[in-house]
């Protein structure tokens, strides 16, 4: 008994602490560990969210000498074998079915995308669901087995930033698995874009946190492990001068604004919808109805809180894009909130290419468009998506009054490369009579033998 009794002073003489040591003490030992502060519980928290992301692109091998008529000479008449090139970057998942942002730059041009997480050992394969090379955002979705879950990041709420504060970056830096940095927010006072501008150094968070190759696309997160930004650059040199602790991330409110950008909720699953809620939102709030739209004639206005869909409350936009889809075809019954009133409205969706198609198309602009056949394709040395084949031209159009013929390709509008001729007529449905539309054209002037290929942009007046 005497022993026992002078156990904890002998302890606590020898630097250590009655209760961390004494028998019978060793389930404290959790609680009471000062290691697990702060930053260790947040990185505890968000690394079963972080993703290892490597891709596979093929390039397709080309010789010197046959550059200049790979341009103008068609058919090409001789071609190298392709080879491979990969590349390593981060990611993180937000929402449980799968979905997970990382940088468009990541991604871009990639033909296979596996992904891993940091805090396991089962590889996926993704998809780019939808991208913007201007934010540099990518939206991906693993193809996981059905009725799988993943753990999702918390976002942080916009603008919810300390100067000075602890931030933690994770990711893949040089493919060395799951890493994790800190520092300090450095400056958050950034410009925001011009319009059609992409994001820049102006417009990114800074922080001393390292960042190196592959933690691209990784999470910047704070203390609460709430996702404050995207790791997307660091600053090496400057005029000669070398850097340091000089990191960069896409805010969170730039990253909300491209996913509402990318994943519009005006079309779920080939379904139109007409109304945009604001992504990271609880309850999610409208932000704008499109005019004629199933949302439009439902009576749904801007401001109004999503509280429920078909009696569920949607956990996300894009909880809320599946619930939607889920009841396509049939009515959907939505809970709102306006203002402090609450109150149901019915909502039926209409498949979307009833509307947005070839014959919106033509009477916006007076052209008809169709898919490019491969040996349409071939004849450009264009892909069958490098753009549409313009079938006919009306008499009297804004397209005849603009020198547009049968027989040319249409490359993009207003400088994007539509998917589909549903997406082009989707980029013509807001504009209206006398409105401008760019159209970027390419086609094929016949000299002596030879074909040769010519590319212009052309402005027109919607009709």
């Amino acid at each position: 008994m005497g022993q026992r009794r002078y156990w904890p002073l002998l302890v606590m003489l020898l630097g250590g602490g009655a209760l961390a040591w004494a028998p019978g003490a060793w389930g404290q030992v959790a609680n009471d560990d000062v290691r697990r502060d702060a930053t260790v519980l947040a990185v505890e928290k968000v690394l079963p969210s972080v993703v290892n992301i490597a891709t596979e692109t093929i390039i397709p091998q080309r010789d010197s000498f046959e550059e200049p008529f790979q341009q103008f000479w068609f058919p090409y008449h001789r071609r190298q074998p392709p080879h491979s090139q990969y590349s390593l970057g981060s990611g993180v998942i937000i929402d449980e079915e799968g979905y997970l942002l990382t940088n468009d730059h990541v991604v871009r041009r990639a033909d296979k995308i596996t992904v891993k997480f940091c805090a396991g050992t089962n590889a996926y394969i993704a998809t780019v669901v939808a991208n913007d090379p201007k934010s540099d955002v990518a939206l991906l979705k693993l193809n996981a087995r059905p009725g799988e879950k993943f753990k999702a990041i918390q976002l942080a709420h916009e603008d919810d930033l300390l100067l000075g504060e602890t931030v933690l970056a994770l990711g893949n830096p040089f493919g060395l698995g799951g890493s994790v940095s800190r520092g300090i927010l450095s400056s958050k006072s950034r410009v925001l874009p011009k319009e059609g501008e992409s994001l820049d150094i102006p417009n990114w968070l800074q922080t001393d946190a390292p960042i190196n190759l592959g933690n691209s696309g990784g999470p910047l997160v704070n203390l609460r492990g709430e996702l404050i930004g995207i790791n997307v650059a660091v600053l090496n040199e400057v005029m000669g001068q070398r850097a340091q602790g000089i990191g960069f991330a896409i805010p969170i409110r730039r990253v909300l604004e491209a996913l509402s950008d990318i994943f519009p909720t005006e079309s779920v699953k080939g379904y139109w919808f007409g109304a945009r809620v604001k992504v990271g939102t609880t309850p999610l709030v409208i932000t704008s109805v499109q005019p004629q739209s199933p949302a439009g004639k439902a009576g749904l206005m801007a401001g109004d809180a999503i509280l429920q869909v078909n009696g569920k409350p949607p956990k996300s936009f894009i909880d809320f894009a599946e619930l939607l889809a889920a009841g396509a075809g049939s009515d959907d019954t939505l809970a709102i909130r306006r203002g402090t009133v609450r109150k149901d409205v019915t909502v039926r969706l209409v498949p979307e290419q009833s509307v947005f198609n070839a014959e919106l198309i033509r009477s916006k602009l007076g052209l008809d468009l169709a898919a490019l056949t491969k040996q349409q394709a071939a004849s450009y040395a264009v892909t069958t998506a490098d753009g549409y084949f313009i079938t006919a031209v009306a008499e009297g159009s804004p397209a005849q009054a603009a020198g547009l013929q049968r027989g040319m390709l249409v490359t993009t509008i207003d400088g994007q490369l539509p998917v589909n001729l549903c997406a082009a007529a989707k980029l013509l449905y807001p504009k209206n009579k006398g409105d401008r539309v760019q159209l970027g054209l390419l086609w094929l002037q016949q000299v002596g033998m030879y074909n040769f290929r010519s590319e212009g942009v052309v402005e027109l007046a919607v009709r």
